[in-house]
């Protein structure tokens, strides 16, 4: 007869494998903010040191044709978190400007869509958001928060609710000098000059009482928006915690290092339950900025300084879990939001952008430089480690992705536009499910991307595209972002044909006479244009200019708005350590 020890000893060999089999995985996801694909070194870069993201592609699974949902980071966003394409939520704007620009606005991520985080959340997931939001904060008052992280399944949420623009460092000049830029001066001219003459005919009488007026107008219009420009730091650079506003604004100088910490110290609280941890960093989003330590490090000025500090964040995770012995049951997710703004230089003249490589256009565009994205997945034991897939995936796919291998059911009461990336990723099929991706810029279908079953060609068909300042460039410097209504986009028919498999570079549009298959290529990209344009149920917009309208009722503030909502309640900058620790962390 066995011992009672026997039988125990026994019962723990067979019940071990079982308790192993329901462990449910980490997640970390990293989004960096304007990144470009060809700014790293695992996509070819050999000029800007990026170690800890190479050594993570190296080691995992490296996407080369990972394609963003938009080309702009609110919508780019949205679908990232709900695996729709960002018109099913109503996250997509009809209008010259496609993201939020002040805090104060109604619009938001709709309560009603489900996001990744809200389903792993309710499979016992501790759930954080550290560092960029950018979908919305209120609806009716300035503390209801129906669109903060905690309404759509993030616990912890440590961040910006918006997004870093120049206003929020001093002397990177206002985001919002652009609008100079869209002053019709010639038509306003013209009606002034046309007044004039019509006055010195005697056919219009102008008073002197109705110039005044009209001065006095014009002055007050003026003098509000140089009054606004210099508020908009107060109102919308913002830090919070959880829901409270604890910096007013913020300071960017150690802002990565003070979230890295944030997100080590949330994997230690969190290391003996499952976690999902979204760290979406601000850099390397303009105005730019790098601590003390990176400065001066790289040899492509404030921008590869950013990039090296970003890097360095990525190892001190990746050092986090292997030091909480959690790296083998977490997946790691790199990419960025979409392509670099390629129209960003200084006020001092000093270039502040990304690199594409030989991909075309860049941020607010649909041509490849603008939605191609990094992608590296790393989790040791589950994938293979120094593979590259050329398949088409997106970054939707993580929706699907990371709700599978939480234990829980995709849903099915609506449109997921992601797929699963399992399969693919493991090897288990050699083609991607994207046959068709659909680009979209704004709230119009832009493009449409065609990989046939068993054929090697990528079509790639544009309805529209953005005209480009100056001309025969692939920037819009003179509106300092491309826009996608009417008057800035050019349209054509037939469409313009690219195949994305023979020119990755979209140089050479194809024509009858040098694709055969043109016509009938167009045909099929025509009817999948029609299916899915019938597919998108309307909803509300939550980009219309009636929820982009800046509302004082919303504004968050940390003070009284009469004080400038000026407070400083974080803790003090320079907690990861002195320059040089900093330096050699990040040389290890």
């Amino acid at each position: 007869m066995k011992s009672p020890w026997t039988l125990i000893f026994l019962g723990t060999l067979l019940c071990a494998p079982t308790a192993w089999a329901v462990t449910k995985p980490n997640f970390v996801l990293m989004m960096v903010d304007d990144l470009g694909i060809g700014d790293l070194g695992c996509y070819g870069n050999t000029t800007l040191k990026t170690p800890h993201i190479d050594r993570l592609a190296e080691d995992g699974v490296k996407l080369t044709q990972h394609i963003a949902a938009s080309p702009l980071c609110t919508p780019s966003r949205a679908a990232f978190l709900t695996g729709r394409y960002p018109i099913r939520s109503g996250m997509a704007s009809h209008g010259l400007v496609g993201v939020y620009i002040t805090s104060a606005v109604s619009g938001g991520l709709p309560k009603e869509e489900i996001t990744f985080a809200k389903i792993v959340k309710e499979q016992g997931y501790a759930t954080a958001l550290i560092g960029k939001w950018h979908l919305g904060l209120n609806c009716m008052h300035n503390t209801d928060h129906c669109h903060h992280p905690s309404a759509h399944g993030f616990e912890h949420f440590y961040g910006i609710p918006m997004t870093n623009l120049r206003d929020c460092q001093p002397g990177h000049g206002s985001v919002l000098y652009n609008v100079r830029n869209h002053i019709p001066y010639r038509e306003l001219g013209a009606a002034l000059a046309t007044l004039l003459l019509l006055h010195a005919k005697g056919l219009v009488l102008i008073s002197r009482r109705l110039v005044l007026c009209l001065g006095m107008m014009l002055f007050t219009a003026i003098a509000l928006f140089f009054l606004w420009v210099l508020m908009f730091p107060y109102f919308n650079c913002l830090l919070m915690r959880g829901d409270e506003v604890v910096e007013q604004p913020y300071v960017s100088e150690n802002l990565t290092q003070k979230m890295t910490k944030e997100a080590i110290e949330f994997l230690e609280r969190n290391s003996e339950r499952p976690f999902l941890l979204f760290f979406s960093f601000i850099q390397v989003h303009t105005a730019l900025f790098a601590s003390p330590s990176f400065r001066g490090k790289s040899r492509h000025g404030l921008y590869g300084d950013a990039v090296m500090e970003v890097d360095w964040s990525v190892g001190q995770i990746m050092k986090s879990l292997e030091r909480l012995k959690l790296k083998e049951n977490t997946l790691v997710y790199l990419t960025s939001d979409q392509g670099p703004h390629l129209e960003e230089i200084s006020i001092h003249g000093e270039v502040h952008r990304g690199y594409n490589g030989i991909y075309k256009g860049g941020k607010s565009t649909n041509w490849e430089g603008g939605i191609r994205v990094p992608g590296i997945l790393h989790w040791p034991g589950k994938l293979p480690g120094g593979k590259v897939i050329d398949e088409v995936t997106s970054n939707m796919d993580l929706f699907p992705s990371v709700v599978k291998l939480a234990g829980a059911n995709v849903p099915s009461d609506r449109e997921i536009d992601g797929r699963d990336l399992m399969p693919l990723l493991q090897g288990r099929v050699q083609r991607s499910e994207h046959e068709f991706l659909f680009h979209y810029c704004n709230a119009f279908l832009n493009a449409v991307r065609w990989h046939p079953a068993n054929s090697t060609s990528i079509w790639k068909a544009f309805f529209f595209t953005p005209n480009f300042y100056p001309e025969n460039s692939t920037t819009c410097f003179h509106t300092h972002t491309c826009f996608c209504t009417e008057a800035y986009v050019t349209r054509h028919d037939p469409p313009l044909l690219y195949d994305l498999s023979k020119d990755p570079s979209e140089m050479n549009p194809l024509t009858p006479d040098t694709e055969p298959d043109f016509s009938s290529v167009l045909e099929v990209i025509m009817e999948a244009k029609r299916v899915h344009t019938q597919g998108v149920e309307p909803t509300e917009n939550q980009l219309s200019a009636t929820h982009m309208l800046w509302k004082p009722w919303l504004q968050p503030c940390c003070s009284s708005i009469y004080q400038l909502c000026k407070c400083q309640r974080d803790w003090p900058s320079g907690i990861m350590g002195n320059a040089a620790t900093g330096q050699r962390r990040q040389n290890e």
